[in-house]
């Protein structure tokens, strides 16, 4: 794979695929697909062992809350951490270092026998499991650009809506054959193939030619150079935000409002939630299939539109008095629709700044595990009043994605756009 600089007037500053690149195949997608899943399998899987971790080690409620808070914590800093680190020496070798030391932090998590040390593994196990997504992004955008780049993240951030999904249900079943340390075990055994995954297909896709390449090209101009602080990049960052706010909330709130809010049973909770994940998943593939002929931004598009109708929908219900069971229907609709945002506003953000990928996807990460613990946080904190706090933040953050996509497509070309001019696909 040759490299290729990002510099004004060239193909890929053009968006268009970049000469010598091969398009993203099944194999890598699979290595950082399996990155992106760490996180939500190391964050969900053990949930319902929470009240075993109390038992066997001695301890309560709170130090075994914190144990999540370290791993969330954790993977926002990391977030930070191994972005500019990636843009300064590559992807490649803080890649493999964080998951070098994800493999042993996730080991020592599954043989704590302290409260203690299992917080402790657990900060390090975000901190170093983030590098697997924050550089994973960094890769995509290095190797692709516009309906390619889009159809990349759309596959990888179907990883991110999915997992959350399904991961408790999967921990729920392997508890049934051993303790708490079974679901543990898998995450080791998860983070070691993901490990073996990236040594042997993901290559590096910011050789030293090219990151000489870009500090020449910003030394020589340094107002052509992409700008984290663009409007454009702005932007579609908020909108990927506050999409992933929007499936926050329903993530968040669904046990509470299927089981005690509609009167569903534990069982009908696990086959709606699985329902769900069916059409996000739906939706996600069409996405990456569609993206080629239409662009990601007319998806993501489309995609708001939906969420915004499904979470209307959601509200009205709550504050007409009809039945919430009629709630289900809006509330697939607006689950769904995250299948056309999270990767299209990722692939119009990163597109934005391609010089600068590993900072951007840094940036990415970071808010949306901060707004993904502000959304969880007030939601627990309004647990009792119904289904409206859920159906209320769905609509706030999916009208937030809504108005920034607007300024994002607006947006005009300053001194960044006319350096890297989008692809018209990218609008």
């Amino acid at each position: 794979m040759s490299p290729v600089n990002t510099i004004p007037g060239s193909a890929e500053a053009a968006g268009a695929q970049p000469a010598g690149r091969r398009a993203l195949s099944g194999a890598p997608l699979t290595a950082l697909g399996l990155l992106a899943a760490f996180a939500p399998v190391a964050m969900d899987l053990y949930l319902p062992a929470f009240p075993q971790l109390v038992v066997d080690l001695h301890t309560s409620g709170g130090p075994v809350q914190l144990t999540m808070t370290a791993f969330l914590a954790g993977g926002c800093i990391g977030q930070f951490l191994f972005g500019p680190l990636s843009d300064r020496f590559g992807r490649r070798t803080p890649l493999l270092i964080g998951c070098v030391i994800a493999v042993v932090a996730s080991i020592a998590a599954a043989m704590a026998t302290s409260i203690g040390l299992l917080i402790a593994a657990r900060l390090v196990q975000g901190l170093m499991g983030a590098a697997g997504m924050v550089i994973g992004r960094a890769v995509i955008a290095d190797r692709a650009r516009g309906a390619e780049a889009a159809r990349g993240f759309t596959l990888v951030m179907l990883v991110n809506g999915v997992v959350p999904v399904i991961a408790p249900l999967l921990g729920s079943l392997l508890l049934a054959v051993g303790s708490w340390r079974v679901p543990m075990w898998f995450i080791v055994v998860v983070s070691l193939t993901a490990l073996v995954l990236t040594i042997a297909l993901v290559p590096e896709s910011m050789p030293p030619r090219r990151r000489a390449g870009i500090r020449a090209a910003r030394a020589a101009s340094p107002e052509a150079g992409p700008r984290l602080g663009s409007r454009r990049f702005v932007a579609h960052a908020v909108c990927f935000v506050f999409s992933f706010s929007t499936l926050m909330a329903y993530i968040s709130g669904s046990s509470f409002l299927y089981q005690s809010v509609m009167g569903f049973s534990s069982l009908q909770y696990g086959l709606l939630f699985g329902a769900n994940a069916l059409v996000l998943t739906a939706a996600s593939t069409y996405s990456a299939r569609a993206v080629r002929e239409y662009g990601p931004g007319r998806l993501l598009s489309i995609g708001l539109a939906l969420t915004i109708i499904g979470a209307a929908g959601m509200l009205a219900i709550v504050l007409s008095g009809i039945p919430t069971r009629w709630i289900l229907i809006p509330l697939a609709i607006a689950v769904g629709s995250c299948g056309f945002n999270l990767g299209n506003s990722t692939s119009l953000a990163m597109s934005a700044v391609p010089g600068a990928s590993g900072r951007a996807s840094a940036l990415l990460g970071g808010f949306q595990f901060a707004m993904a613990a502000v959304v969880s946080s007030v939601l627990g904190a309004l647990e009792g009043r119904g289904a409206l706090p859920v159906a209320g933040i769905m609509v706030v953050t999916g009208a937030i994605a809504a108005l920034a996509r607007v300024a994002g497509a607006t947006a005009p070309f300053d001194g960044t756009a006319r350096a890297w001019p989008p692809h018209p696909a990218n609008r």
